[in-house]
């Protein structure tokens, strides 16, 4: 999901450089909605470790699952808020040049947020 919300994000931007505005709306929704459906994921996944017997407190291991994934969460909430902020101004057609460095500036932070994500993935697979 983050992967593709990145590719949306991507072409939203290439679409805005090209002076297509509706293209840029279009790409951007779909990166906030594929933001919000990972999140939602990583609940349910959340939830199922907890149905398993895996707590914050079970061991080490399992804490520091739970830390590390609910910061990432954090963070991808404010990615979410702002990839949102963008949204909102992108259909009220607020998005003059002074905007174009928000939309840079959260399209890195989200593609941070990507490299973040797979990084700990990597790290999980062959750490434990």
């Amino acid at each position: 999901m983050l992967l593709a919300s990145s590719l949306a994000i991507e072409l939203a931007r290439r679409a805005l450089h090209s002076g297509k505005r509706a293209g840029f709306n279009r790409y951007w929704t779909t990166a906030t909605i594929l933001g919000v459906v990972f999140l939602g994921g990583q609940y349910l996944a959340w939830r199922q470790l907890h149905a398993a017997g895996f707590y914050l407190a079970t061991n080490p291991s399992s804490s520091f699952f739970f830390l590390l994934t609910c910061v990432h969460a954090v963070h991808l909430l404010g990615g979410i808020a702002a990839l949102g902020y963008i949204d909102v101004q992108a259909v009220l057609l607020r998005l003059g040049p002074g905007k174009r460095t928000a939309i840079d500036v959260s399209a890195y932070f989200w593609h941070f947020l990507d490299a973040i994500w797979i990084y700990l993935m990597v790290l999980f697979f062959f750490w434990g």
